[in-house]
């Protein structure tokens, strides 16, 4: 298990680029089992879980060819449905929860498909009902093998449908719509996620050929066809990786500028890091973040405490809150954190508070911050990553910290964020992997 020792108390300055967007990676990357022709890659991410996504192609018999950069060439010709009956296969896919979305491009391209239990963060329960109810509804049947852990899905007959989401699932929606691309007829998708990552999966399938009409929505038509072909995508830059560097430059008080960060598309992250008291500047595409002495945080008009909830897109995403908390904590002012999608992200408060940091956590939901004004500065300690955004807020806190910090079990940021110890390091900071 690998360790970051990272000397706080020092200003970053310079130019950092985002990695591709894990969460659109993961998609797209299951989306090149839907054809047999070759499909091109720009800008996927050099991360565990995608990496481990790729391998998992790999070994189902997709031809994997590394371009250079962060560029692939997918070509899924040969695909080995028999690779699916294997242990190897159970034990790759379930410990990768992204693995659950290869379900729609095999459904739609081979009639059938089985999955083990995924895994992935332990950050509460995560049905995957979203996922089986919408096939079921495509006129897929199920049938778990509790011995073994496996879904067996036959879907030798997809049929259009007309469906309502019981939640606004990204993956969900994602695993659904690759199925309906191929299935005869016409599908209606009501509450469908409409995240930029989602629109970005719907561009790509329009490329190759598939009929999605009201992309960006959460009212998606899918006309079914017979094939698919190649195409040609890039990702977008990673949004949690930019809210991430936005908090970063606040706590440690440095002058950094985010370059490409297709502003376009991060709905309300950098406004609700204003109302955090953070300064940025839009250059063109570019955030540049000045250097800040200190920053205070809103109140509502009414002069209430200010709450910073996420919400299912154009809302906040989950994935920031953790990064809004810990820059609360040197922050002036006060704000309550409502983690409203995940019952245990804010599990990782306790380690803040060894820090120095002023948190109650109200329940399993929601933490109130007291912000100190840098008035007392958080100290170094040693702790552990659970799981990857609360890993990433973990190091922004120990950047910030006075003394040395040790946080543990790294793997898990390594999951999610593209060397980020190398990439932190070129703009001044001291972490060093053990």
């Amino acid at each position: 298990m690998a360790s970051f020792v990272i000397e706080g108390g020092t200003k970053l300055s310079g130019e950092i680029t985002p990695q591709g967007a894990k969460n659109e990676a993961l998609q797209i990357l299951c989306a090149v089992l839907i054809t047999p022709e070759p499909v091109t890659l720009h800008k996927v991410p050099d991360i565990r879980d995608v990496n481990k996504l790729i391998e998992l192609l790999g070994a189902m018999g997709v031809e994997v060819q590394f371009l250079g950069g962060e560029s692939y060439r997918f070509c899924a010709k040969n695909v080995n449905i028999d690779y699916l009956e294997t242990e190897e296969f159970r034990t790759k896919a379930s410990s990768l929860r992204g693995s659950v979305m290869i379900l729609g491009p095999l459904l739609a391209r081979f009639g059938k498909a089985k999955i083990s239990k995924p895994g992935g963060d332990k950050i509460g329960r995560r049905r995957l009902d979203t996922h089986f109810i919408g096939f079921q509804k495509l006129g897929a049947r199920f049938l778990y093998e509790a011995e073994t852990g496996m879904y067996h899905i036959d879907a030798s007959q997809l049929k259009g449908a007309y469906m309502l989401l019981e939640e606004a699932s990204v993956t969900g929606t994602a695993n659904i719509l690759m199925a309906a691309a191929m299935a005869n007829g016409k599908t209606t998708i009501y509450n469908a996620a409409c995240e930029p990552y989602l629109q970005q999966l719907c561009a790509m399938l329009n490329r190759m050929g598939a009929k999605i009409t009201g992309v960006g929505s959460n009212l998606l038509h899918i006309e079914g066809v017979d094939s698919l072909g190649g195409t040609e995508h890039t990702m977008l830059p990673d949004m949690i990786e930019i809210g991430s560097f936005i908090g970063m430059a606040a706590m440690t008080q440095s002058e950094i500028t985010i370059k490409d960060c297709r502003i376009d598309q991060l709905g309300l992250i950098p406004d609700t890091f204003r109302k955090m008291g953070v300064q940025m500047e839009f250059r063109g595409d570019d955030i540049f973040i000045p250097g800040q002495d200190h920053y205070e945080i809103e109140t509502f008009i009414d002069g209430s405490i200010m709450t910073i909830a996420d919400a299912i897109w154009p809302g906040l995403t989950p994935d920031l809150l953790s990064i809004i908390l810990v820059m609360a904590t040197q922050a002036k002012g006060t704000v309550l954190v409502h983690q409203k999608m995940f019952e245990s992200r804010l599990f990782f408060v306790d380690k803040l508070i060894d820090m120095g940091a002023q948190i109650i956590l109200c329940d399993p939901h929601r933490a109130t911050v007291i912000g100190l004004n840098r008035q007392q500065k958080l100290k170094g300690i040693r702790m552990t990553s659970p799981d990857i955004r609360a890993g990433q807020a973990l190091l922004i806190a120990a950047l910030s910290a006075e003394g040395t910090s040790v946080i543990d079990n790294v793997e898990q940021i390594d999951r999610g964020y593209q060397h980020i110890d190398e990439r932190l390091n070129a703009l001044g900071a001291k972490i060093q992997r053990q």
